[in-house]
């Protein structure tokens, strides 16, 4: 179960757009992310790669957490509502449901639920 100030930190690190040095930091080196019914992704140091790829792409990022967070043992619920405006001049904003299993302090498998219909990306003049 992860205490609550190591949440705390982890969920600053998000919101400060340290998407992944929050990976880095907080996840297990074996974690498992998964998207909606997709395959999972395995490997802290690739979800890492793949964060900062990510952010290639981005002119400026606002992550905010909602509150309130759901902690249950080794469980954790975190929704989160993401505001991309990307490089070519257009915006994407995801709200998403992220569910945690820890193991310890660290996150072992990660579910992220979204409807896909948000991540196309929008001309900010719309």
């Amino acid at each position: 179960m992860p205490s609550p100030a190591t949440l705390e930190r982890f969920i600053a690190r998000v919101e400060q757009n340290a998407h992944a040095e929050a990976v880095e930091e907080y996840y297990a080196a074996d974690a498992t992310l998964q998207e909606n019914q997709s395959p999972p992704r395995s490997g802290r140091e690739a979800q890492a790669a793949r964060e900062r790829d990510l952010f290639k792409r981005v002119k400026s990022v606002t992550s905010t957490c909602v509150r309130p967070v759901f902690v249950n043992g080794d469980k954790v619920v975190i929704r989160w509502i993401f505001v991309f405006d990307w490089i070519d001049g257009t915006r994407t904003t995801m709200e998403e449901i992220a569910c945690q299993r820890r193991e310890g302090e660290r996150i072992a498998e990660e579910t992220f639920f979204y409807d896909p219909a948000q991540r196309v990306p929008r001309r900010l003049d719309e």
